[in-house]
């Protein structure tokens, strides 16, 4: 365990980000999982849905800091592609 001051702030600190980080880590899956079951049921709009959510929730953790801008856009994109080609096939 840590000795100094400064070193015991650090271990306290971590403990917060390491739950917080967990917390949107487990917010991203559960949305991302949301879209992926939409797609697989066949229902577009439920897809669309929750495709639109996944789009403001993804973002909204880019203004937090949680995920890079480029990194909520490929996984944006990759859900979007998913959802317009069971719209097209539909």
């Amino acid at each position: 365990m840590a000795n100094h001051k400064s070193a015991l702030k650090r271990a306290r600190q971590t403990v917060k980000r390491t739950e917080r980080n967990r917390f949107y880590k487990t917010r991203i899956k559960n949305i991302t999982r949301a879209v992926r079951e939409a797609v697989a049921s066949g229902d577009v709009e439920k897809a669309t849905e929750a495709l639109k959510s996944a789009n403001q929730n993804f973002h909204k953790y880019v203004s937090k800091g949680v995920l890079k801008k480029n990194t909520a856009a490929r996984k944006v994109s990759r859900l979007a592609k998913l959802v317009n080609a069971m719209s097209k096939a539909a």
